[in-house]
């Protein structure tokens, strides 16, 4: 407020004090402009809009052109400004075409562009660049290739930047051949920028071969290098696992005198990580002499990635013996990699270095400690965690959701979909991915079916084959098989894959429907996307199988075409209630097992009810004997 003041006394000082001779429209619109560089804030803005309101300057095309370029972080103030305005000139149309592409509705782009066509206008390349860019953040394709029309018709085209602007549209939105064809149509002497963008659309289109092939054109042709080059191709070598050409590029990024560049210095570390040599970036690390908390979140991250926690968390301490302040971002790495990985002491470590730092709990930090507590199995502290956000965005309340879905409370976590929304958040995808999970886990049809309408009818959005599955498993948890079978064989081809049918065959081992079990197999061996947990989980469904399924089973893993670390089974893998209604003689005897045993009786002396009963017609007296088995086949 008080910088509000200044500011008003600083513009009615200035207009005061002009030489009468001076005082005229265009001397006071040339004050404002300048006073308008030094605004930062909209409230700021306003206040000189004020100004221009009461001394009759609000229809100055100079005056307006300079305060709507100054308001384009505020696209929806800017549009009043606009909107106005009686007779706007093509700056001002190119000043919100701008505001448009980088705001979060780049849509609105097209309209203003319309508008702009009507008037009768003389487009000039800007016109052509801030729409196009709004074309590529929308992925409109039909909106840019019109747009590539009228450039050819108006001979824009010979401006590099409407080019470039070409290129990256047709790069984002997937087009690689009509990229490449306009790049190779170009002038031979297609400057460092314009292959910049075309190696950046290769990699869009992950082609990271042809986006090295251009590089390394480029270098042999002396076109010489630049930072953005050489991001581009360590990027491409990352994707390719290239560690002998990253080590040529280091090469030259020396060479070229770019050793004191961050952002290349980080870009080479991500490049080693990613191919294996997470020790030669540690030692770039070490002989860089600045390091900003970019790099060190860099660094750190990479140890995350790699599952070397205990490195990750030295260097955290060594990034504060040095002075140098971690961010949400620097734990955020670290608190991942814990959730993934089930390191709670280490969880708990990194929970208390927030607490003694009095670390912000923003939406990035906030996000990681609820998802490494809920997975950790401490939801009480995700919730409070969540409850003490200063500032929240949609992964943190998905984040939460999940939380409560993981554990069990799926009421709570549909009544937080509904408070977030009430909150003014908009739920994407992956919150509504996590609502049906638990809705599934919960047996709430009636809320699942409600936030699935919800989300095609309220916000517009694709359900997923993950979507569908989740609705597939809910309907089979709750033995409605042939309603299940009957949304799989109503999904459009594209997402009726195997993940769908092998829901439902999980829900028939649960019931026991042998005849529709045995069909859905059926299918998935024509659909050639078998498993050997198909056989096990047919195997018991139809008692006497258990031999032959687990010879299949045996040799996939034999072949090494499946996968060779299932020595070490998961309870919910090995299925051990499966080995106990076999009646064949066939039978496991080890160490495991028998460990897996203790852990499944204890698990029944806790209460919770095996479904084993229902997979084998035997005495009611029998099944939790059968369910529970650890010794030979019964």
């Amino acid at each position: 407020m008080r910088h509000a003041l200044r500011l008003t006394s600083k513009v009615e000082g200035r207009l005061k004090h002009h030489n009468p001779k001076r005082n005229s429209i265009v001397s006071i619109s040339c004050d404002l402009a300048s006073l308008l560089q030094s605004c930062n804030r909209t409230s700021q803005i306003a206040q000189v809009h004020g100004f221009m309101v009461t001394n009759g300057l609000q229809h100055d095309p100079f005056s307006v052109s300079k305060l709507l370029a100054s308001s384009i972080q505020d696209t929806q103030y800017a549009a009043s400004i606009f909107e106005n305005f009686r007779d706007p000139n093509l700056f001002m149309f190119n000043t919100m075409l701008r505001a448009y592409s980088i705001s979060g509705t780049p849509w609105k782009a097209f309209g203003v562009f319309n508008n702009l066509r009507a008037r009768s206008f003389l487009l000039d390349q800007f016109s052509f660049i801030t729409t196009l860019k709004a074309c590529a953040r929308e992925l409109a394709e039909e909106n840019g290739q019109a747009i590539h029309g009228l450039v050819l018709r108006s001979g824009h085209l010979l401006f590099v930047e409407v080019k470039n602007a070409l290129l990256h549209y047709y790069g984002v939105c997937g087009e690689i051949g009509h990229a490449h064809k306009l790049f190779d149509e170009m002038p031979e002497e297609n400057d460092l920028v314009t292959c910049n963008t075309m190696m950046a659309a290769y990699m869009q289109a992950s082609q990271p071969d042809m986006a090295l092939k251009l590089f390394r054109e480029g270098v042999r042709c002396g076109q010489g290098v630049s930072e953005t080059s050489l991001l581009s191709v360590l990027s491409a070598l990352s994707e390719l696992e290239d560690s002998r050409g990253g080590e040529s590029i280091h090469g030259l990024w020396i060479k070229v005198g770019f050793h004191s560049n961050k952002n290349v210095v980080t870009a080479l570390i991500d490049m080693y990580a990613k191919t294996g040599s997470i020790e030669s970036g540690r030692r770039l690390f070490d002989e860089t002499m600045s390091r900003d908390v970019v790099l060190w979140n860099c660094m750190i991250d990479k140890y995350a990635k790699a599952g070397l926690l205990d490195e990750g968390i030295a260097l955290l301490k060594l990034m504060k013996s040095e002075r140098v302040n971690p961010n949400s971002s620097t734990l955020a790495s670290l608190l991942s990699a814990c959730a993934s990985t089930g390191s709670i002491k280490l969880g708990r470590y990194l929970s208390s270095f927030v607490e003694l730092e009095a670390m912000k709990l923003d939406a990035v930090l906030g996000t990681a400690l609820i998802d490494m507590f809920a997975k950790s199995g401490f939801l009480d502290k995700a919730v409070d965690i969540f409850q003490r956000m200063q500032s929240k965005d949609v992964k943190s309340w998905t984040a939460m959701i999940l939380g409560y879905g993981v554990h069990g409370q799926s009421s709570n976590a549909v009544a937080l979909m509904y408070r977030m929304e009430d909150e003014g958040y908009r739920p994407n995808e992956v919150t509504f991915l996590a609502v049906l999970s638990a809705c599934s886990h919960g047996g709430m049809v009636k809320e699942a079916m409600e936030c699935f309408r919800r989300m095609v009818e309220r916000y517009g959005l694709l359900p997923k084959v993950e979507h569908y599955g989740c609705i597939i498993d809910l309907l089979g948890r709750l033995g409605l098989l042939k309603e299940a079978q009957g949304l799989i064989e109503r999904l459009p081809p594209i997402k009726r894959d195997a993940t769908a049918w092998r829901a439902l065959l999980a829900a028939c081992r649960v019931y026991g429907d042998t005849e529709l079990g045995e069909r859905v197999n059926r299918v998935l061996v024509e659909m050639d996307d078998q498993h050997p947990t198909d056989s096990m989980l047919l195997s018991v469904i139809k008692p006497g199988t258990c031999y032959m399924y687990m010879l299949k089973y045996l040799e996939h893993l034999n072949n090494g075409s499946m996968y060779l670390e299932c020595r070490n089974f998961e309870l919910d893998m090995l299925h051990l209630p499966w080995l106990g209604v076999c009646d064949c003689s066939f039978c496991w005897q080890s160490k495991e097992l028998a460990f897996a045993g203790a852990l499944h009786r204890e698990i029944a002396n806790l209460g919770y009810k095996s479904v084993a009963h229902c997979l084998h017609q035997k005495p009611n007296n029998q099944k939790t004997n059968v369910a529970h088995t650890t010794g030979p086949c019964q």
